[in-house]
């Protein structure tokens, strides 16, 4: 938006999280409409690594909201979050009561991430995060975790939504991180999108995350 291609009733819009009505307003991307229908947008991302997890940065950073601008949604907002130095799977949507649940720890929605961690998670290292985590804001739920010794790739699972939690985690194991990267969210996979693309979610896997 910022790059001003959007524009509202054939005026150019550059602030970040504009409201429209969507039954009202004319909402076009380099000149061309968007349809506005009224029914909420539902989109994948693959964020980069090196690029922040917010729709508006005073310190002019890269930021996920320059990636998903040419979507047309002035209203799109990011269903949790991803931290900077991580890449993945994250998921934007304009329909607040899902965005909601996908991140209310109640909910339990499971997030899988690769792991590179530094040096060989131990059986004992595994075993902890398997069971538990202990960190300064509590015990961690239990993970399902796997390690694959000839990629050396940590596949983790969780269903909480902490700050910088899988960090945490295996920092407390004694494994720093040193690659992060979510391939899954729920019921959806990140599969072949390439980094710093996006696509629209299909009907089904709405309904799935519904479910």
């Amino acid at each position: 938006m910022t790059a001003g291609r959007v524009s509202v009733n054939g005026q150019i819009v550059r602030e970040l999280g504009t409201k429209i009505d969507p039954l009202k307003d004319v909402v076009a991307v380099d000149g061309k409409p968007v349809a506005a229908d009224g029914k909420p947008a539902y989109i994948m991302l693959h964020k980069p690594k090196g690029v922040l997890t917010t729709m508006k940065d005073p310190h002019g950073r890269p930021s996920v909201a320059e990636l998903v601008a040419d979507a047309g949604y002035p209203a799109l907002f990011p269903v949790g979050r991803l931290d900077q130095d991580t890449s993945g799977l994250l998921l934007f949507t304009t329909d607040g009561e899902l965005g909601y649940q996908l991140t209310h720890p109640k909910y339990e929605h499971t997030k899988t991430y690769q792991v590179r961690t530094k040096g060989i998670p131990s059986p004992e290292a595994l075993k902890t995060l398997r069971q538990g985590v202990e960190l300064e804001d509590g015990l961690t739920a239990p993970a399902k975790v796997n390690y694959h010794r000839a990629s050396g790739i940590l596949t983790l699972q969780i269903h909480e939504g902490r700050n910088r939690q899988v960090r945490r985690m295996c920092e407390a194991v004694g494994h720093p991180v040193l690659e992060l990267h979510r391939s899954h969210f729920g019921p959806l996979a990140l599969d072949k999108l390439l980094p710093g693309a996006w696509r629209h979610l299909s009907d089904d896997e709405v309904a799935a995350l519904k479910r």
